[in-house]
């Protein structure tokens, strides 16, 4: 359950703010309803202050994502401890991003923009690159991995946790269910023979053995 708006300021001139200040309340808005709810306008009215306040810390809403990215990784991302086999450090990188960010998934709405990163990020995906390269790829055909390993782990996490707000949202059978009640099976068979186990097997935590066969299929005569 979202946690109330902090209670606003009192009118009159604007108090002093701090860029942690700002950055913890930004976080909060878009904890509470996500990143299209974070416009500098609103922050200003949150802290109590006005946005030509604001911009005397951040440039714009792009440089506050950063901010908030860069303040997320620094509170949460920590390096693991990686295996020397280089696709085992390969699967370990990208396993240690998926659990870093299913666990704040507003993250990947602003990374998929693909031109928004917090630098200490950049750790991880030089241990992807790298290990791919150790597998036997040329670095470009490992910056293409990447990207192959990147784009599987953020629709991952994006189906799940949609899927996962529609339900939260709506305990009713949703299109699917219905749909799938009433699959033929003389033009579907495969799909109405499990029509009855299609939710839970769908909902079932298969990252990794996804990952792995990704990785696999990549490195196919390495």
């Amino acid at each position: 359950m979202p946690h109330p708006s902090a209670p606003r300021r009192t009118p009159g001139r604007p108090p002093r703010i701090s860029r942690e200040e700002i950055i913890g309340t930004a976080r909060r808005i878009v904890d509470e309803g996500g990143v299209d709810r974070l416009t500098m306008r609103r922050l200003a009215t949150e802290i109590g202050s006005t946005p030509m306040a604001l911009y005397h810390h951040v440039r714009d809403k792009e440089e506050l994502l950063v901010l908030l990215l860069d303040d997320y990784a620094a509170r949460t991302l920590r390096r693991p401890e990686l295996p020397d086999d280089p696709r085992e450090r390969v699967v370990g990188a990208a396993t240690a991003i998926h659990e870093a960010l299913a666990a704040c998934p507003w993250i990947v709405e602003v990374l998929t923009a693909d031109d928004l990163l917090s630098t200490s990020a950049l750790w991880f995906v030089e241990q992807i690159v790298d290990g791919l390269v150790g597998c036997g790829l040329s670095v470009g055909r490992a910056v293409h991995g990447y990207r192959a390993i990147w784009y599987y782990t953020a629709g991952e996490i994006v189906v799940r946790t949609t899927a996962a707000r529609r339900r939260a949202d709506d305990d009713r059978a949703t299109y699917r269910e219905q749909v799938f009640a009433d699959l033929d099976p003389g033009e579907l068979p495969r799909l109405a023979q499990v029509a009855d186990r299609w939710a839970p097997l769908t909902a079932e935590d298969t990252y990794q053995d996804g990952l792995r066969a990704l990785v696999d299929g990549l490195l196919v005569g390495c």
